[in-house]
């Protein structure tokens, strides 16, 4: 259930699951708090009208995240170290519902994962990304996946071959991030990301996720006769597509089910 663990904060609240990494000083994630967030993945899971997973700092924390444990790459628990990192992005895939990170300060090693995988990244101006998995002898496996994807290969290839770390305007320019404002107005362009999001249907938000995760690295071909598939056999089949489009012909606002 929602509430307080030993390093993160957890709560849902009006369509929206928040999930604060609470680790002062630097929200180092290790084995124990990465549990504590795939549980309330798990939570978030058994939400059928969520419309958001927002990750975020606690205030107290100088950091985002510098990244997941050093001292849980040793050959005892690097195995589980793993398995639990890369278990929160398989659960976010699955629950496919729009994330939000809000960046105040570094987002470094996995905290940059993390940022990197989430739909929207609204940064402060003194936020940081990087992936300096180089400088200890080995590299990011999300990020190797992902950055090609977000930045450009050549860019991507820049940043975790050489370790940069880049402020927050760099980030926004080459589409790391979406939006940067100065710190003390994170949470008013949060709130007003979310007030966008709440106002739309849970079952088609899915659904865009799901269609554009179709679509990564394959022939437009190829993506489109499972895209087409899913919009005629799933999508049109919702409560809330039929209800979208009479809303339209009726000129009356859409009544959202969630279904």
């Amino acid at each position: 259930m929602p509430g307080t663990s030993n390093h993160t904060k957890f709560i849902i609240d009006d369509r929206v699951a928040r999930i604060t990494l609470a680790s002062p000083p630097l929200n180092v994630l290790n084995i124990a708090m990465m549990q504590e967030i795939n549980k309330a993945l798990e939570e978030c899971s058994q939400q059928r009208d969520l419309a958001a997973i927002v990750f975020a700092a606690a205030p107290d924390c100088r950091a985002f995240s510098a990244g997941v444990s050093v001292e849980e790459h040793a050959h005892e628990t690097i195995f589980q170290m793993l398995d639990s990192f890369h278990a929160i992005f398989r659960n976010l895939e699955q629950i496919g519902r729009p994330t939000v990170a809000v960046v105040n300060g570094p987002a470094l090693g996995g905290g940059c994962e993390l940022t990197s995988f989430c739909d929207f990244v609204i940064a402060s101006d003194q936020a940081r990304f990087g992936q300096p998995e180089i400088k200890l002898g080995v590299f990011p496996p999300v990020a190797a996946i992902l950055l090609p994807r977000i930045i450009g290969d050549r860019r991507a290839r820049e940043l975790m071959l050489t370790g940069e770390i880049i402020e927050a305007r760099e980030a926004l320019a080459l589409g790391l991030v979406n939006r940067v404002v100065p710190a003390a107005e994170l949470e008013q362009e949060t709130s007003r990301l979310l007030a966008q999001l709440r106002g739309l249907s849970a079952t088609a938000l899915e659904h865009v996720k799901r269609a554009i995760d179709l679509g990564q690295g394959r022939s437009l071909d190829a993506a489109l006769k499972e895209i087409e598939d899913m919009y005629l056999h799933e999508l049109m089949k919702t409560h809330d597509a039929v209800e979208g489009i009479n809303a339209f012909s009726e000129k009356r606002k859409a009544a959202w089910q969630h279904r």
